[in-house]
């Protein structure tokens, strides 16, 4: 069924598509009885799959990465999907239009995605503001194992890397009531230099200014780093060792690759694309590669959460065998459909 509704909707530009398939979505949630149908049609089962990872109970551990939902705007229609978590974001202090459009690219023969959005987003003003009437009005499916919510932080374009320590406060500040976590973008490829923010000193400055905020609050929220496939191996030994050193709480791996090696897109039409970051399956291999190597060198010390090129419930096994607490989906979920967290846990589950 969903293959005859994606044709449909590959027929649109992809950007279009995502909000044109989202705004439908939360149409028949807002209908009476809706939420509440789409939950029963896309149920995941839930027995068995609870993960207690970072201090946080989560009722599954399939999440939805970040960039899907950058405004906060579709948690109600996530919740009733089954999703055991969700990142919003990446949010910045102010609005920002992102990159110029046409920004989002499908790589159909590789089953891939490439985008350069650039951190568009309404700015954490408004995005605070709807997480707080969401806590305050939303009808959570199962209060006792309700969808978390990850709050993935970044700096604004025009803000230069050595004030970009102020942008992230900005965030983690105007956040910290309404999310669960917090995870810190620095590996985007489609924000010029943030990057350079990946190397350990730039990091340490940003994460221990975060965990010294986090400790003023009567609550702390976990505060987790999310880094790119393209690091070298010492890159990597830099995040772990600088992981270790500040007792951070988690790591996301990974986000998108500027590689291109290996695809079945005609090389023409990538040349035509351009720059950006490629997401789906060809990116499989590289993060699976990252997620072993991190797990096997912090042994259980810091959870890792999976993310790059997971489709199906073996793919997201895969990912789990390596060690990772947790794994997101993005790209497969524009492949495979509404139903993927259920096709997902029900492999799990068996």
């Amino acid at each position: 069924m969903y293959s005859l509704i994606r044709k449909i909707f590959f027929q649109l530009e992809p950007e279009q598509a995502h909000y044109t398939a989202m705004n439908l979505l939360q149409t028949l949630r807002k209908l009476p009885g809706g939420k509440n149908t789409i939950h029963r049609i896309f149920r995941a089962p839930q027995k068995g799959l609870q993960k207690h990872v970072f201090g946080l109970s989560f009722r599954n551990p399939v999440g939805l990465g970040a960039g899907f939902d950058k405004n906060a705007r579709y948690l109600e229609e996530l919740d009733a999907l089954g999703f055991g978590f969700v990142e919003i974001g990446t949010v910045t202090p102010l609005p920002q239009e992102g990159n110029e459009k046409p920004r989002l690219f499908r790589l159909v023969e590789d089953r891939a995605l490439i985008n350069r959005m650039g951190f568009n987003n309404e700015g954490v003003e408004v995005i605070a503001r709807r997480l707080r009437n969401w806590r305050l009005n939303g009808k959570p499916l199962n209060p006792a194992a309700k969808l978390l919510v990850g709050g993935n932080i970044g700096k604004n374009k025009v803000t230069p890397n050595e004030e970009a320590w102020k942008d992230y406060e900005i965030c983690f500040r105007a956040l910290h009531a309404y999310v669960d976590f917090f995870v810190v973008n620095v590996s985007s490829p489609n924000t010029p230099g943030l990057r350079a923010l990946q190397e350990k000193d730039a990091l340490h400055k940003i994460l221990t200014h975060l965990q010294a905020l986090n400790k003023g609050f009567a609550v702390q929220r976990p505060i987790l780093l999310k880094i790119a496939p393209d690091l070298e191996w010492s890159q990597i030994d830099d995040v772990i060792a600088l992981a270790r050193e500040i007792k951070l709480d988690g790591l996301v791996a990974t986000n998108t690759t500027i590689s291109r090696s290996g695809l079945q897109t005609p090389a023409a039409a990538l040349e035509q694309i351009g720059a950006g970051g490629l997401s789906g399956a060809p990116l499989k291999e590289r993060a699976t590669e990252v997620v072993q190597y991190l797990c096997s060198q912090l042994k259980g010390e810091i959870p890792v959460i999976a993310s790059g090129g997971i489709f199906t419930a073996a793919d997201a096994r895969e990912k789990l065998a390596t060690g990772a607490a947790l794994c997101e989906v993005w790209t497969g979920f524009i492949y495979e459909g509404p139903a993927i967290v259920q096709q997902i846990c029900k492999g799990l589950a068996r």
